[in-house]
């Protein structure tokens, strides 16, 4: 999961997509030879495998030229804001899911529900993401979520079965927890990346994003909290990205960790045999809930007609069922058409575990919409008062919100 930072950049987007937009419109009846395409997929192998999905699409809808530029993803924002003030917006733009409804209530995307694009069929989780004010304004085609990956070997020899409740959780972390080896890793960093994988424990629990003070998130800080103070894992985990925790998974150093279906392509070549199973409930009648992940392709407010209709051709095409199977196997992720991942599962048994995750996950900004980088930070910033042992669970984001 990567996530945008620049989000006080974004409030200046609105000014300079109205410059954008004011620019000499191209006649409908022109040619399109080429589209310009923005995206932060710059790691390899996923870049070349985009960049092919890109140019496969230019060509079955009938443009020679795809001009694609990727740049890493806590530049994405700053990038687009020097384009529209350049009068320079890309044609296609790749949003990471949260930041869809920020750009959008700029004015920045076109309404793909204009284009004839919809969502039939797909999960809830990306459509609701991509949704701004009752109009639709990315398509995505694949997703992710995180769970709770073990060593099978690991828990088998210690005769520990894979948690599904916090009690047995603590429980299997301890006793995982010899030597070197810790039970359970987890990433707490301050930054969008440690909120994201706090929010298991707190959907999980009934807490809830508009009200942060609430006993629910307080147990799940607590939660994580306790995993720390036991020793079951380490304290390292308020600096430990998501690629830090699977190298430690990998090295043999935490039986279980919470990641991300992305990180299976490098454990299948490690030979880590892995399980994968749902975050665990708190409480019986609970239910495991998860944040979805992934990106979504846009439209921009170019004012180019011509063009923005073959941005729409070229956003369909990246969402038709091959290019969703095809994007989902590359890039360890599930297809967002239901139907679809429910075949998924089936034809990639490692994602198994992942699919039916994707499909009941949910989507950051599902009820703040655009205020939710605002709450991401509060908490994270309350995540590290109490790992830090600067704050009590029951205080800390109250401590982080003011």
């Amino acid at each position: 999961m990567r996530r945008l930072a620049a989000v006080a950049a974004v409030a200046t987007l609105a000014p300079l997509t109205l410059a954008a937009c004011g620019g000499d419109e191209s006649p409908s009846e022109e040619a399109v030879d080429s589209l310009t395409v923005l995206d932060y997929y710059t790691d390899e192998p996923t870049t070349s495998q985009v960049r092919a999905l890109l140019e496969k699409c230019g060509t079955s809808i009938g443009v020679a030229k795809i001009d694609r530029t990727a740049v890493p993803g806590p530049t994405l924002i700053q990038k687009v804001l020097q384009q529209a003030s350049s009068k320079t917006l890309p044609d296609v733009l790749m949003l990471d899911n949260p930041d869809i409804q920020q750009i959008a209530a700029t004015g920045a995307l076109a309404p793909l529900d204009d284009y004839g694009i919809t969502t039939d069929g797909y999960a809830a989780g990306p459509v609701s993401a991509a949704t701004y004010e009752g109009k639709l304004y990315g398509l995505q085609p694949a997703a992710n979520t995180i769970a709770i990956f073990y060593h099978k070997a690991v828990l088998a020899k210690a005769g520990v079965a894979p948690p599904t409740t916090w009690a047995e959780l603590k429980a299997a972390a301890a006793k995982l927890t010899v030597g070197e080896q810790y039970g359970f890793a987890f990433n707490a960093t301050a930054d969008f990346e440690g909120a994201w994988q706090f929010l298991p424990p707190m959907w999980t629990n009934g807490g809830d994003e508009t009200d942060l003070k609430s006993p629910q998130v307080a147990e799940a800080l607590q939660l994580w909290k306790d995993l720390v103070d036991s020793g079951s894992a380490s304290k390292s985990v308020v600096t430990w990205n998501q690629a830090d925790v699977n190298d430690q998974f990998i090295a043999g150093k935490a039986a279980m960790m919470l990641n991300g279906p992305w990180q299976i392509p490098s454990l299948q070549t490690a030979k880590v045999d892995f399980g994968v199973v749902p975050f665990p409930v708190n409480t019986q009648g609970q239910t495991s809930t998860a944040p979805l992940g992934g990106e979504a392709w846009t439209i921009p407010q170019t004012g180019n007609d011509a063009k923005m209709r073959k941005a729409a051709d070229l956003v369909k095409c990246m969402n038709t069922d091959e290019n969703q199977v095809a994007r989902a196997k590359d890039g360890g992720l599930v297809p967002t058409k239901l139907a679809l991942a429910d075949q998924f599962k089936t034809d990639v048994p490692a994602m198994g575990g992942f699919v039916d995750a994707v499909a009941d996950a949910r989507a950051r900004t599902g009820k703040l919409g655009e205020k939710w980088p605002d709450t991401a930070k509060v908490i994270y910033s309350g995540l590290q008062l109490v790992l830090t042992g600067q704050a009590a669970p029951a205080d800390a984001m109250a401590k982080a919100g003011a």
